[in-house]
Formats: C-alpha cells, sequence, structure tokens
C-alpha cells in the first residue's frame, strides 16, 4: 500500500505549535480593503488557533 500523501493546501495554510494546537491566518485581508477600518484590518493581520470541532479534521489532512 502507499505512502498516504498529506494535503497540500493545508500544509500552505495550517501550521502545528509545540504543544499540538493549530494556528491559521484571518480570513477577509486580501482585497477590497478600503472600505475596512483600520482596526479590523489590524486586528486581522495576527494568527489565531482553529478551532476544537475542525482541529480533528486539520490534523488529519496535514499528518496523513
Amino acid at each position: 500500500m502507499p505512502k498516504m500523501k498529506s494535503v497540500s493546501s493545508a500544509k500552505k495554510r495550517f501550521v502545528l505549535t509545540a504543544s499540538g494546537k493549530i494556528k491559521r491566518k484571518h480570513a477577509f485581508k486580501s482585497h477590497i480593503l478600503t472600505k475596512k477600518a483600520t482596526k479590523r484590518k489590524r486586528n486581522l493581520t495576527h494568527f489565531t488557533t482553529v478551532d476544537v470541532a475542525d482541529a480533528a479534521n486539520v490534523k488529519r489532512m496535514l499528518l496523513a
């Protein structure tokens, strides 16, 4: 049986932390930024963690 491949799109979008959590970037920061407030854009810059409900699916995509 061949090796399972990781999902390439997941490799580009998510990072595993040392404690086992998964980091992700915020959405809505790529275009049409003129109508968004400066505070909103600044808060979208930072990383956040993947929700617990989605973490198992994301780990499966990364570690397959």
